[in-house]
């Protein structure tokens, strides 16, 4: 498969055209960015590890009967996907209170949800990406009824296997962001699922394992990735 043009670069990654108009290739950066970009380093081997943990992890889901993207790792930093019709549309599911929610609800972090909350949010760097109702997801013509429905259905299974998988690795599962677009009418898991866009904690000590470390100037972000790694490929 050849790397014929980028169609897209966010922050973490690039889309690539190939010369099979059904696939692309899907690079991650080294990259790390927060705060809408304002800060932003480069970390050696980022892309690596988030590739890595992301094809172990779409490869999980799959057998478990989730349809995604992911077709197969093509090498270190970069995995064949199919080609969507993006819905800007992210997902968000959460099982503890971290983040954003602590801060916009003022809600002490750590609660637990019991059932997740799901969320909706507009995929769009310029607005920020809002936190949206469902109502507006249908007013803005951005999903439908069924497709609504749908995605909170998707979540809710993807967040029950990768939990009880994790669990299994003594990683807890704060909360996660998800991408879907369309293939053939039918919605299809995209995007990545890696510690950038997942939390992840320690059970047993409660030490974070994903994106906050460099949000947060912890330290050992490259260290916690690698550890996530070798529990999810375990």
């Amino acid at each position: 498969m050849k790397k014929l043009k980028p169609l897209y670069e966010g922050k973490a990654k690039i889309l690539w055209e190939t010369d099979d108009p059904r696939h692309m290739i899907q690079e991650f950066k080294n990259d790390a960015t927060a705060f809408d970009g304002t800060k932003h380093e480069k970390i050696e081997g980022k892309g690596v590890l988030n590739n890595r943990i992301s094809s172990h992890l779409f490869g999980l889901l799959r057998d478990k009967g989730v349809r995604t993207h992911f077709v197969d790792k093509l090498s270190d930093n970069e995995m064949i996907v199919e080609r969507l019709e993006r819905l800007p549309v992210e997902v968000v599911v959460r099982n503890v209170a971290a983040g954003s929610m602590v801060k916009r609800l003022g809600i002490e972090a750590g609660r637990k949800f019991v059932p997740p909350v799901v969320e909706f949010y507009l995929k769009d760097d310029a607005l920020h990406d809002p936190i949206l109702s469902e109502e507006h997801v249908r007013a803005l013509g951005l999903a439908t009824e069924e497709q609504i429905a749908e995605l909170k259905r998707r979540a809710l299974e993807v967040n029950t296997i990768m939990g009880e998988f994790l669990r299994e690795r003594n990683i807890v599962l704060v909360d996660f962001k998800l991408e879907f677009g369309l293939k053939d009418g039918e919605l299809v898991l995209g995007d990545e699922i890696s510690p950038d866009t997942c939390r992840f904690h320690d059970a047993s000590t409660g030490e974070i394992m994903d994106k906050d470390r460099f949000r947060q100037d912890l330290g050992g972000f490259i260290e916690a990735y690698n550890e996530v790694l070798n529990r999810v490929s375990s």
